[in-house]
This record gives structure tokens, sequence and C-alpha cells, in this order.
């Protein structure tokens, strides 16, 4: 039999190679959709976007995209919790992109009412983007 899953023949499997697809997408924060952008800065502009939008407001974006930091902004908890819950929240928000691995190193300085996050992003050419949030 041909077909049987028993006796496999020789051949029938393909090595298939991985092609990685441009990321290009318009640049939205500079020169407002008047040029593209790709690399690296198309992916800090993913992060950027992300971490600018609110999770499952806008019904034009899917319930991955975006972040859930607007729920802890004005919440009364102690810096430990702020701590863990706004690493959490920055990762689950980015991590979902298939050009990021990682994202760590995280250091949080407070500074009056401001919040400041620096962090590193793992990206799938092997580089790391250095990045920074105010809350």
């Amino acid at each position: 039999m041909a077909l049987s899953p028993l006796a496999p023949e020789a051949g029938r499997v393909i090595d298939a190679e991985v092609i990685t697809e441009p990321s290009r997408t318009y640049d939205l924060f500079t020169t407002g959709l008047r040029s593209t952008v790709d690399g690296d800065d198309a992916l800090r502009q993913f992060i950027r976007k992300a971490l600018l939008t609110a999770r499952t407001t806008y019904l034009i974006y899917d319930n991955q995209y975006g972040n859930e930091i607007d729920t802890l902004i004005g919440q009364n908890v102690n810096n430990a919790l702020f701590d863990a819950e706004i690493v959490r929240m920055i990762r689950e928000a980015l991590i979902y992109d298939d050009r990021i691995t990682s994202v760590g190193n995280f250091v949080i300085t407070r500074s009056a009412d401001a919040c400041f996050i620096t962090f590193d992003v793992g990206s799938v050419g092997g580089g790391t983007i250095k990045e920074e949030v105010t809350v």
C-alpha cells in the first residue's frame, strides 16, 4: 500500500527553508504614512504602538493586541505588586509578535507621579532593542 503510514517511502519528507518576510509597514510616528519602515525600525514602531493601545478597547484589533496597563493606573497597590504587574503586562503586550524572542532586563525608576521603565527586546534577527516607557 502506497499510502500506509506503516511503510514510509524514502524521500517523502522534504526539508523546507524558512523564509523571513519583510516587516515593512507605514511609518506612523515620524512621517505620518508618507514613507515605510522595515526591520528594527518597524519592530520599534510595533512596540510603541502596542504599548500605547489599550487591549480589548478597539474592535479593529484582536484580543491579543495592546496592553492592560490602564487597568493598573490609579489602583492602590504597593510598589512590589506594581512592579511585578507592569513587567507582566509589558511582556504580554509584546511577546506574542513572532519577530520578538524575549522581553527582559526591566529597570523601574520612580520620580514623583511618574514611573520610568526601561527594558530590552530580543528580536528574531539576533539584535536587541532597548526601549523606555513612561507610566
